[in-house]
């Protein structure tokens, strides 16, 4: 464990004036004890500074054994301390001349018990709890400021009056508050997508027809103790595990492939065993599923029954959530130049500590195409009983006009009728699983919002996917498209690709992820109040 210590015995100049870098205290926490002028506070001679950062430290209690006599700066930052007992070693009763305390980047969670603690310190001006979960509450800053009214800087931003006004009374109510943290996750525009579609055959009667499709997916941290984030009124979906649909689930990756295997595998026996004797004398291959990827699609022998069981799916790893964490998906869109993906998504988490974890791991960000061939479905042809009844009536109608005929009667004129056009019945498709492809992967690092910063906001580049050939290809369906436009309505004009001015647009999305700050005591009473 290595310790720092300083008397104003030894220098002469204070630990306020001492140069950078010399090992006691970091330069913001000088420089606002030089602000703060210490040597006004009655602390008496023989000032001692303390610093024990990054040693791996799990609790303060064997400092307050013996704390040193006369301690004015404690320094504690980036280490492990973690509990709601720490909270009991902050007090008068061990630091009674303490003015500035670091534990900046711990694991403390308690708020309401830390600020009761740190409320018996009565020269304490300078405070840094950044870093740790509690600083993830919306109201963390807030209820620091009004229940530590003697306090000057805060995680080395000055305490304003108008700050002081807008929490005050705050600290009153703060055991009411319920301790969770709050994230906004906006998904804006995707662009530079390149139109697979172009490349594609133009489909015959028996099809396939293809679609695509395109989305955006990003992992949040799993709240274990708060409410699940799955409602009807969240603005997006959570992807949940499905037999023919992407592997986009909370499950691990082990635990998803046995249960896509077994349902498509009982699936796929049910049709193969009734045309199985007449298939095995048969050579080809045909496509059961597709997981991700134009890789994935697998190809089997529809020999036996035990060879469907041993089956294993070829699964991209890119599209499975990371540990601890929950996939989440933007609406599936069409294609088009600027794909809007419209997300917002709120995520509120009581788990504080993991989700610290979380914010220095980053989340990853994947744009994902969907491509679905659909097939005609061929129905049987039924006899209708109505027909039937149809035809004997008509063969009765012929019966007796053939005995009005014979019996010299006039024969009554046919009405005319107009010919009904035969209503052509819609077209049944079925859908294959669709095949994934992941068209651009990316890690946005959101630790800045451990640090303090409100807001991580990014456009993710994947770098250049489209080509000039298919550009081309799009350029000459699109005008296509315009000629078919009616005169009155004015057509745009289609600028021409040249190849030495061809530079196109980079893969990108939009991303930002807000941590939610209350700016009063009365928003926070009114969200967070139980």
């Amino acid at each position: 464990m290595e310790a720092s210590y300083e008397s104003e015995s030894e220098s002469e100049a204070g630990p306020g004036t001492q140069p950078p870098g010399t090992g006691t205290v970091s330069a913001a926490v000088r420089e606002h004890l030089r602000k703060l002028c210490l040597r006004e506070f009655p602390c008496g001679a023989g000032s001692w500074v303390l610093e024990l950062y990054g040693n791996e430290m799990s609790s303060m209690e064997c400092l307050c054994a013996r704390p040193p006599a006369g301690l004015q700066h404690l320094g504690l930052g980036h280490n492990k301390l973690l509990g709601p007992l720490e909270s009991l070693y902050v007090t008068a009763n061990h630091w009674p001349n303490l003015v500035s305390l670091d534990l900046g980047f711990n694991d403390l969670t308690d708020l309401q018990s830390m600020v009761a603690s740190l409320r018996t310190l009565r020269h304490l001006r300078l405070l840094v709890l950044q870093g740790n979960p509690l600083a993830l509450v919306p109201y963390y800053r807030g209820l620091a400021i009004d229940s530590l009214a003697q306090l000057c800087v805060l995680d080395d931003i000055t305490v304003s009056p108008n700050e002081k006004h807008l929490f005050r009374g705050l600290s009153l109510n703060g055991d009411l508050l319920a301790q969770e943290a709050q994230f906004v996750v906006t998904i804006g525009n995707i662009r530079g997508v390149l139109d697979t579609s172009v490349l594609d055959p133009e489909p015959g009667p028996e099809g396939p027809f293809i679609t695509y499709n395109y989305y955006v997916t990003y992992d949040f941290v799993k709240d274990e103790e708060g409410e699940t984030n799955e409602s009807a009124d969240v603005l997006a979906e959570i992807v949940k595990p499905s037999p023919s649909s992407e592997l986009l689930v909370e499950e691990s990756p082990e635990e998803v492939v046995g249960d896509v295997i077994k349902d498509i595998v009982e699936e796929v026996t049910e049709e193969v065993e009734g045309s199985l004797e007449s298939e095995v004398e048969e050579s080809g291959e045909s496509e059961l599923s597709v997981i991700s990827g134009p890789s994935t699609i697998l190809q089997t022998p529809r020999a036996s029954a035990e060879e469907l069981a041993k089956l294993r799916l070829r699964i991209d790893p890119r599209l499975c959530p990371s540990p601890g964490t929950v996939l989440f998906s933007t609406t599936h869109k069409p294609w088009a130049e600027v794909i809007p993906c419209s997300y917002e998504m709120q995520h509120s988490l009581r788990d504080l500590v993991p989700l610290k974890a979380f914010l220095l791991a980053g989340t990853t960000v994947t744009i994902v195409e969907e491509k679905i061939l659909s097939w005609p479905v061929v129905l049987p042809a039924v006899d209708s009983p109505l027909s039937a009844k149809k035809g004997k009536g008509e063969k009765d109608k012929k019966g007796k006009e053939k005995d009005r005929t014979g019996k010299g009667e006039k024969e009554p004129a046919k009405e005319w009728k107009v010919p009904k056009k035969k209503k052509e019945l819609p077209k049944e498709l079925r859908q294959d699983p669709p095949i994934l492809q992941v068209l651009g992967r990316g890690l946005v690092i959101l630790e800045p919002l451990l640090a303090g910063e409100p807001l991580v906001s990014t456009v993710c580049n994947f770098g250049v996917v489209r080509t000039l050939t298919s550009d081309r290809l799009t350029l000459a369906r699109d005008s296509k498209k315009i000629k078919k436009v009616a005169k009155k309505e004015k057509p745009k004009a289609v600028i021409p690709i040249y190849e030495g001015d061809y530079h196109p647009e980079p893969l990108t999305v939009e991303v930002q992820i807000q941590l939610n700050q209350c700016r009063s005591a009365e928003e926070a009473l009114r969200m967070f109040a139980v």
